[in-house]
Formats: structure tokens, C-alpha cells, sequence
């Protein structure tokens, strides 16, 4: 089976990156792929718990996330991303897996595709 890694770096809401960083995950494990979404600097903050876009444009980043977990992704995020952020461990949506910076270098390498948005 086909590792892809996909990373995104960029804040949920004021651009596309997050959600097509979403679809392009949920893509692959349609597709039988096992993919591995890395969430690291200002993207972890689409993994926040309770996030509220009603009277915005914007579609729930953190539905999107909660789909590709029930889906079979695995989500990640940057132990020391979170830190800078300001958050919590707690404040992220159940079933992210916080790692390491060698430990996202590892799941990078043993990928055949990395998609970074």
C-alpha cells in the first residue's frame, strides 16, 4: 500500500490550503492509499475543538478533520507548533496524535508522496 504524507503548514480559514489539504486526504484513502495528514506550525489550529464559522463564508475546517479520522487518516500534529499556537493537547479534536519533529521526519521519509499545502 501506498504511504502519502500530506502537510499543511497554513491557518484553516482565509485561504484554500486546509480544506484542499482535506479533500486531497480523504482522496487517497478512498483510493485504498494510506495517507498521513502532518499538521505543523499555524495549521494545527484547524484541529481545535468547537470551531464556530457560522456567520462567515467559511465551511468547519475541524469537520473535515473529523471525517478523514473516521475515515482511516491518520492525523498528526507538531508537539512544538501546538506549544507556539497556544494550545492545549486538550483542545484538539480526539484522535490526533501529537508527535515529535523526528518523528514527523520519519513518517515524511517513509512516505512515496508528500504533498505539503
Amino acid at each position: 500500500m501506498s504511504i502519502v504524507s500530506i502537510i499543511l503548514r497554513k491557518p484553516p480559514y482565509g485561504s484554500v490550503a486546509a480544506g484542499e489539504a482535506i479533500r486531497h486526504a480523504l482522496g487517497g484513502i478512498t483510493e485504498g492509499m494510506a495517507v498521513k495528514l502532518i499538521l505543523l506550525d499555524a495549521g494545527v489550529n484547524a484541529l481545535r475543538k468547537g470551531q464556530d464559522t457560522s456567520g462567515t463564508e467559511y465551511l468547519s475546517i475541524e469537520s473535515g478533520i473529523r471525517d478523514c479520522i473516521d475515515m482511516g487518516v491518520e492525523v498528526y500534529a507538531d508537539k512544538l507548533s501546538i506549544k507556539e499556537q497556544h494550545l492545549e493537547p486538550s483542545d484538539l479534536v480526539d484522535g490526533v496524535n501529537v508527535i515529535n519533529s523526528a518523528e514527523i521526519a520519519e513518517i515524511v521519509k517513509q512516505a512515496k508522496t508528500t504533498l505539503i499545502f
